[in-house]
């Protein structure tokens, strides 16, 4: 006998995205019926019903004749099958379905051309006016937001920029770091406003022995990160195994260069995944409400605030006891490891 054989392959229609949607919803729901417990209850409903009558299943489920009918047809039409049982869409047959003027829909569109982005709060008013003189109601800025988006209203003049994607740092780390020796930082930013305007500060620390040091900079920048790092170093007597950040650009450039020529491994953190970032973190949230909070006042006065800043990270590292390190200071507890 051949090997070859006669082969019939079965194929679905060609069905819209939300027909085929639905159809894998529900092949889903019936090749997993045991666990679907809103099918297991409608069949348990039925038994009692088959058993004890229709009048003893509304008394004892408290559920409208109607729905149960409905499920007793369900269920013999597919001739005894169990996954027929398995909830369908629940959308209703009927929806509202908004009512609208051509004429109004000329007017917002014509406006939308001639005057580019005109958003839906400074089209208002002329849409306003305009219905005023047709003797008609005019529309909510809601409605008129709806509209612009259904009917796809955007008439752009040239060409669309292209967005310049920068390149995913590399390696990046999936989970928060495990580490027992010394040496490993979390370096992150923060900004302050305050006094009018915005502060920005390099918050580091060791995730292991939770020393930390903070740098009033003036900006944002890879040049100002690697000065507050250069800062941490002097006062942190461990040597710098791994230093680990965001995505932020005052990580790169000067920053990232500086880690490279010391020897120093570079680690990034996937994009909104803060939690992995998670000690330094927490240190932002301690070192703003224990300290630029409640000297916010004194911020005027660089020279003053620096000073201030100074002596609390110096309590910090070497008086304040903290919890995970067993009730000791940092200083304290960087002598197990010598």
């Amino acid at each position: 006998m051949s090997h070859e054989t006669d082969r019939q392959r079965y194929i679905l229609p060609r069905l819209s995205w939300g027909n085929y949607n639905t159809l894998m919803k529900m092949l889903h729901n019936s090749l997993t019926f045991s666990l679907n417990d809103a099918a297991k209850f409608r069949l348990h409903v039925l038994d009692h019903y088959y058993q004890h009558g229709i009048k003893s299943t509304v008394h004892a489920f408290n559920i409208p004749r109607t729905t149960i009918y409905g499920w007793k047809k369900t269920f013999e039409e597919s001739k005894g099958k169990v996954s027929s049982l398995v909830p369908k869409s629940t959308k209703p047959l009927n929806t509202r379905q908004m009512k609208l003027d051509t004429r109004i829909l000329e007017f917002i569109k014509s406006m939308r051309e001639e005057y580019g982005r005109l958003g839906k709060l400074k089209l208002k008013p002329f849409l306003d006016e305009y219905a005023k003189e047709l003797g008609t109601v005019s529309y909510g800025t809601t409605k008129i937001g709806i509209i612009i988006k259904r009917r796809n209203y955007f008439f752009q003049s040239g060409a669309k920029k292209k967005i310049k994607r920068r390149k995913p740092l590399t390696p990046r780390l999936k989970h928060s770091p495990k580490e027992t020796i010394p040496g490993y930082v979390e370096v992150d930013t923060i900004s302050i406003w305050t006094l009018c305007r915005k502060y920005y500060f390099v918050t580091a620390i060791d995730i292991v022995t939770k020393f930390a040091w903070v740098k009033l900079v003036k900006n944002p920048s890879s040049q100002s990160a690697k000065e507050a790092l250069i800062d941490f170093t002097k006062q942190y007597k461990h040597p710098l195994r791994v230093v680990q950040t965001d995505n932020g650009s005052e990580f790169l450039k000067e920053f990232d260069k500086y880690l490279q020529n010391s020897g120093v491994r570079h680690e990034f953190i996937y994009q909104k995944s803060p939690k992995i970032n998670g000690v330094v973190e927490r240190f932002n949230r301690t070192i703003q409400e224990e300290f630029i909070e409640r000297n916010d006042e004194y911020m005027y006065d660089q020279m003053r605030f620096n000073q201030k800043l100074y002596n609390y990270l110096i309590w910090y590292n070497t008086k304040r006891p903290h919890y995970s390190l067993g009730q000791l200071s940092p200083v304290e507890y960087m002598q197990k490891f010598k």
